[in-house]
This record gives structure tokens, sequence and C-alpha cells, in this order.
């Protein structure tokens, strides 16, 4: 991630950004402010107000983070610009790119563009009251739109060879080897791919797939509805059915789990406004082997963002807590594949020291430090990341209180589905060696329960208040 921008070093940066906006934006005066915004842990978005001779215009930057790189697997930002432009010719809506970042610019790869009035956050728009006319109409326009983005000619476009190019199978084994390579056993992923694996799509039409279409990457209007489509930066060609699938992932529907597409829709308007727009018919049981697939892809990719941290811990306090996040997506992955009874673990009471102030009080001086003083007394990203300092921080409490009696019962859950005694972490490896070279069966008695149990104590650590987390809750305990 980029440092922030300190006295010391926001100067220069806001300098040769000056320049180039001198340079590529006729009647320039001066680069008024440049804020980054809070969102965006893969790339930076910075709102631009620059003052010109016709008076004040509003800009985004869209820029990779220094020292992170521009993606993992994406096409890169120029190549993300080039499709935003030809998105617009095929009435995706969207902004103009007005200039791509050159090296010699000096602040890193990116571009400029138009500044579109509306609203990102995907919780306020499928909660808040102001989007309550809007939103039964947006599941249908999200089809629509996903169908114009797919109808688009690649060689015509100038992107054949820009963009990777991913069949199903290959995509599985992508994100599976990436999550190999972290060290880290969990083996609801390797599950997850596994049946990934065994049902397959019977067939599918290559085409262009955005890859990344959900509710917080759209810009929406309370009056208009979807006014612009955002953050291209892992579009490949592939099976166009996974963009259906993703929007439809629990993670993206902000707790409102009975509207499926976004929190905010129906499955059915999403297909009918593909439909209409395409002439094609949807099979909802594709659509849900890409819904499956959304959450393997983001618990991999939540543990990408954590790795990222290990690697280079001055990254910020943003990505571990996203590393943690695996576990929703685990969750979502038990429901949708293995869902049935639970066991719920009760926390121990905290014990306080007679002495000093022991680490559970310490922990929570600086939770509420950060929730209070440093939250009320700063806005926009220093606001945001306080605050999930302070999410972080409760992760740790929960764990001291639950954490022990998580680990007996996984113990105990491996030792009763291998029927021996050795340690955790031997048996935790050897679960996930044997569902990945295929020697364990995914329907091996007890294989479902020990898997829906350890997740289900995760996520009771990591966020108990979510919605994959109290649906997993419903089925009752075993």
């Amino acid at each position: 991630m980029a440092p922030p921008l300190t006295p010391a070093s926001k100067a220069p940066f806001e300098d040769r950004l000056a320049r180039i906006l001198a340079r590529h934006f006729e009647g320039f005066r001066q680069l008024k402010s440049c804020d980054r915004l809070s969102g965006g842990a893969s790339q930076e978005t910075y709102r631009l107000v620059m003052e010109t001779e016709a008076g004040e215009n509003v800009l985004a930057m869209r820029r990779a983070p220094a020292g992170v790189g521009e993606s993992d697997a994406g096409p890169g930002l120029a190549a993300e610009a080039l499709l935003m432009t030809e998105a617009r010719k095929v009435d995706v809506p969207g902004p103009d790119v007005h200039y791509v970042l050159q090296a010699a610019d000096g602040i890193g790869a990116g571009f400029i563009m138009e500044w579109i009035e509306g609203e990102t956050l995907g919780a306020k728009i499928a909660r808040a009251d102001e989007f309550f006319a809007i939103r039964p109409k947006l599941a249908y326009q999200c089809g629509q739109i996903l169908a114009r983005i797919h109808s688009i000619d690649i060689e015509a476009a100038g992107l054949s060879g820009k963009l990777n190019t991913l069949t199903p199978h290959a995509f599985i084994h992508q994100m599976w080897d990436n999550y190999k390579a972290f060290k880290t056993p969990q083996p609801m992923i390797d599950f997850t791919a596994r049946w990934l694996l065994e049902n397959l799509p019977a067939s599918y039409d290559m085409r262009l797939v955005h890859n990344d279409y959900r509710n917080g990457n759209l810009i929406v209007s309370p009056t208009d509805g979807i006014v612009a489509v955002l953050d291209w930066e892992v579009a490949h060609i592939g099976d166009p059915m996974r963009d259906l699938g993703w929007i439809c992932t629990n993670s993206w529907r902000f707790g409102r789990s009975e509207f499926p597409v976004g929190g905010f829709g129906a499955r059915e308007d999403l297909f009918a406004g593909y439909e209409a727009e395409s002439g094609m018919k949807i099979d909802p049981e594709h659509v849900r082997f890409w819904e499956v697939f959304g959450s393997f892809w983001w618990a991999v990719g939540c543990l990408r963002m954590g790795e990222r941290y290990r690697r280079r811990p001055t990254v910020g306090v943003e990505y571990p807590a996203i590393g943690r996040r695996t576990s929703e997506c685990q969750i979502d992955c038990a429901n949708l594949l293995i869902p049935g009874p639970i066991k719920e673990l009760r926390p121990e009471p905290f014990s306080l020291s007679s002495d000093m102030p022991g680490s559970v009080e310490l922990l929570k001086s600086v939770r509420d430090f950060l929730r209070g003083d440093i939250i009320e007394g700063t806005e926009g990203r220093t606001r945001f990341l306080a605050r999930v300092g302070s999410n972080s921080l409760d992760i740790v409490l929960r764990e001291l209180q639950l954490g022990p009696s998580h680990m007996a019962e996984r113990l105990r859950g491996l030792r009763e589905l291998f029927d021996c005694k050795e340690d955790f972490e031997k048996l935790q490896w050897r679960l996930v060696g044997e569902l990945r070279d295929g020697s364990m069966p995914l329907d091996t008695p007890g294989l479902a329960k020990y898997l829906r149990q350890s997740v289900f104590t995760q996520i009771a650590i990591d966020q108990p208040t979510y919605s994959g987390f109290l649906n997993a809750r419903k089925w009752g305990e075993c």
C-alpha cells in the first residue's frame, strides 16, 4: 500500500500530479485537493478537485499501491482503462477515461477519469432508505448490463492478448494453486475445490468476463439506478456465468441474505434482465456453480491479503483484517455444500488480573480508544482504518474466549474422523493432503460434520454478526 500522504511526502506527489493535469487538461490552473477514498485494499482511488479557467472540475484517479503491484492476476491498469472505454461503446454505464498514467509521470500505474456522482458503499445501497424506490429495479439492470459486457467483441476492441483466458477448470486450479502456496491448511477450501472440479459446467461460451461485478463496484443513483461499473482489474476471457454467480455471492449481500443479488434483488430479476438483453436462456444450476466458486475465490483472495501483510507488514492494518475474512467465505461454502446442524461453543468469561491490568484490559482500552477518540476525531481513510483496527482487536478478544475450546473441539473431531490420537497439526495436514490427492471421497462419513463445525466456530471468533454465521445457526445444534 502506498505510504500515507504525510506533510513530508504529500507535496512531491501532488506537485507531480498537478504537472500531469496541466499537460492534459486545457485551462488548468491548480490542483485544489487530492483525497484518497477509504475503500480499496488492492487499488487506490482518489478524488481530485482542480481549478480551471472554466471553473472547478472534479476527477477520479485510480492507481496501483506503491510496492504492491497492480494485481496478482489482472491485465493491468492500462488494460482496465481500455476495458472501461470499450464498455461505454456498448452502453455499459461508466466514467470517461481521460488519461492513462505513464512511467515518466512518476506516480505509478493508473489512470485519470471522469468523476461520477452516486453511491458506491454496498451496505448503503442495500439498506439505506434513499435507495428504497430504486432497489427493486437494480437486479434487472444488473442483468442487462452484464449481457452488454459479455457482448463486447474482444478482437475488435483490441483486447486480444491483453487478457488472460481461463476455462472453469483452469480458473479453479489457478486459485487452488495460489492457496496451496500460502502453506496454511484450510480443509474447507480444499473440499470446495474438489466439489467444483467434480461439478464443472457441461458447456459454456468463452467471452469477456468482468470478474468483479458486484455491489460495491457499482455507482448507484437513488433515481437512475446503476450509473457506472467500476474495478475491471481482474477481467479475463472465460465463462460469462461467472459474473452472474459472483453478484449473488453472500459476501456481497451486506447482511441481506433474503436478496441474493447484491443484497437488493432476486435471481429471477437478474436472469430476466440478462435474457431480455442477450436473447439467451439462463441455467440456474450453472449460475449456482459460480456462486459456490465465488465464495471459494474470495476465501483464497482474503488469504492472499493476509499473506501480503506477512511478506510486507508495512502495507498496513487492513490486510491482516481482510485475511481473517476467509472464514466468512468458508462458512458460505459450508452452507451451500454441506448444510446441517452444528454445536455452538460457549465463550469462557474473562479472568481479570487482581494485580495489574491484564492483556484483556489492555486490548479493550486500545479498542475503545480507536472507536472513541480516533474515529470521532478523524475522517476519510484514517477513520476507516481506525475502525478496521478496532474490529481486529475484537477478534483477538473473542479468540481469547473461544480459542482454547475451539481448538479442543477441532482436535476431537479430527481424531474421530481418522480414528487415531495424533496431534492437531499432523491431522489437519493429513486431511488437507487426502482432499488434495483425491484419496478421501467428499462423502466420507464424518467429513462434512467436521468441516461444518470447524468453520462455524472459526467464524464465531472472526465475525459473529456475519450473515453466513447466522444462517448456519438456523440449522440448530447437533
